[in-house]
């Protein structure tokens, strides 16, 4: 498959890098729709873009009719990936669709999604937002048993191990393979006449179900993904369960007893769309009741509260209101610096910050200024930005994040796997504070973030904070993007 943006001689794009240095990135959104009638492909495509944010490697299209699967996916965003001929070619009455961010197996075409699979009963199509913790195990049984791998992704070791099956029925046949794989996976998958959405027994990563007008349905990711396409909540898939979305309408399955709940607090920190509800929260309400806690918690005299675009802007307009001290737009960020396609020269590598946000100059200069982020994770984005504000005037730069430190790194779908990565793992808050630049740095307190979201520290992951994993990690296994690229694949 050839880049949207790629020369056309330039089959693989193994030289189209970001520009822009590397933040938090969650692995992927999933987006199903059972519409007979509709449009489905289109309706896809749609709900990919609300997802956009969950993934910008890679996106992909299946659709299914007359008990035939057909696909389409490519290297880029929806909008480079799919053109109006490739969406009007795509007709189905069931469609299943994917964004991706590699967190097992490498951004190569071959691991875009959704995957295509065979069972005895029928083909499939199948699409994974998260992280198995035992991909290596089962790569290696399903290799021994004479198995042949066409990707590097732990997707296609759950594909597998569905088409091994001898269950009469596909639902039957996801079920055995819930009980081999452990980790976090929220899954979409299509048969040629119904979409099924699956999710892990802790429910780690989103995934919810809507109400397409009489007789249609949409599962998602995110809420946000429902509302593009007119779709109505309905109810989040439950930990564990497996539901059908077909002709008879809605049927639920509780394959696997529900463990702890565990969803990813950072859906709520940095990872969701603002407008998204999680657990019936919204989530920007949310966000900037971090922001009212961390004022009360780590004031300091500024003239200014501004957020880091776009991810800060809910936690530093609640800064503001609690603090008392007017919020401002310090940055402007450039929208088109998502991903590019075009191999840029080491200098316009390191001057990545520079070309995604622009420092308001006549705002900033000769302000105390209080720059309130999500996160710091491995501190290569932090740091260039506070120069910028200094290089534009500020007379002092005062950091409060939205988070406690992150110390731990997560096997569960987002891209850290070694602790040595984590700024916050090797240094102390005031070693990071001058490592930074910054006039002063305080992070908000975990009881600070319960209580901002509202809810039990028990419903959460919070691993990357205080190393409580709540789905075991094999002693043998450590967890990076190239864990499969070692292997043959064949």
């Amino acid at each position: 498959m050839q880049c949207a943006d790629c020369p056309s001689s330039a089959r693989t794009p193994d030289y189209c890098q970001p520009i822009t240095p590397v933040r938090w990135s969650d692995k992927c959104g999933v987006y199903g729709v059972y519409a007979p009638g509709s449009d489905v492909a289109r309706l896809t495509y749609f709900g990919l873009y609300a997802l956009q944010h969950r993934g910008q490697e890679s996106a992909g299209i299946a659709v299914g009719r007359n008990e035939k699967i057909s696909c389409h996916v490519g290297v880029g965003l929806a909008s480079q990936v799919f053109d109006e001929e490739i969406i009007a070619g795509l007709k189905g009455d069931v469609a299943l669709g994917h964004v991706r961010y590699s967190t097992t197996g490498s951004g190569s075409p071959a691991n875009a999604q959704p995957l295509l699979g065979e069972h005895h009963s029928g083909p499939f199509a199948l699409a994974h937002n998260g992280n198995l913790v035992n991909t290596a195990a089962l790569h290696q049984e399903l290799s021994g048993q004479g198995v042949q791998f066409a990707s590097t992704t732990d997707t296609e070791v759950i594909v597998r191990l569905i088409e091994q099956s001898t269950a009469s029925t596909l639902e039957e046949a996801i079920a055995e393979a819930m009980h081999r794989i452990r980790g976090a996976y929220s899954l979409g998958i299509l048969a040629p006449d119904r979409v099924i959405a699956v999710r892990d027994p802790h429910g780690v990563r989103p995934l919810c179900i809507g109400r397409l007008d009489s007789d249609g349905w949409v599962t998602s990711s995110e809420t946000c993904g429902l509302s593009v396409v007119g779709a109505k909540f309905v109810q989040e898939v439950e930990p564990g369960e497996i539901v059908t979305l077909d002709r008879a309408g809605m049927n639920c399955i509780q394959v696997m007893d529900p463990e702890r709940k565990a969803v990813c607090i950072f859906e709520f920190i940095y990872f969701a769309r603002p407008d998204s509800h999680i657990y019936g929260r919204n989530v920007y309400t949310t966000r900037r009741r971090m922001g009212n806690l961390l004022a009360q918690q780590a004031p300091v005299e500024a003239d200014m509260v501004m957020g880091i675009p776009e991810s800060g802007i809910p936690h530093a307009v609640g800064y503001a209101e609690v603090a008392d001290i007017p919020f401002g737009e310090g940055f402007i960020k450039n929208r088109y610096i998502h991903r590019t396609f075009i191999a840029p020269d080491q200098r316009l590598r390191e001057l990545g910050v520079r070309i995604k946000l622009t420092p308001l100059r006549e705002v900033v200069a000769g302000k105390r200024l209080i720059v309130v982020d999500d996160s710091i994770v491995r501190g290569t984005t932090t740091g260039p930005e506070i120069e910028l504000l200094r290089d534009a005037g500020a007379r002092e730069v005062h950091l409060r994040i939205n988070c406690p430190p992150l110390r731990y790194p997560c096997f569960y779908g987002i891209d850290t796997s070694t602790q040595e990565e984590l700024i916050a793992a090797r240094m102390s808050v005031e070693e990071i504070r001058q490592q930074l630049g910054a006039d002063s740095l305080e992070y908000l307190n975990m009881p600070n973030l319960i209580k901002a979201v509202g809810l039990p520290k028990t419903n959460f992951c919070t691993a990357c904070f205080d190393a409580q994993y709540p789905i075991a990690i094999p002693e043998d296994v450590k967890l990076s993007k190239s864990l499969l690229e070692t292997q043959t694949v064949r």
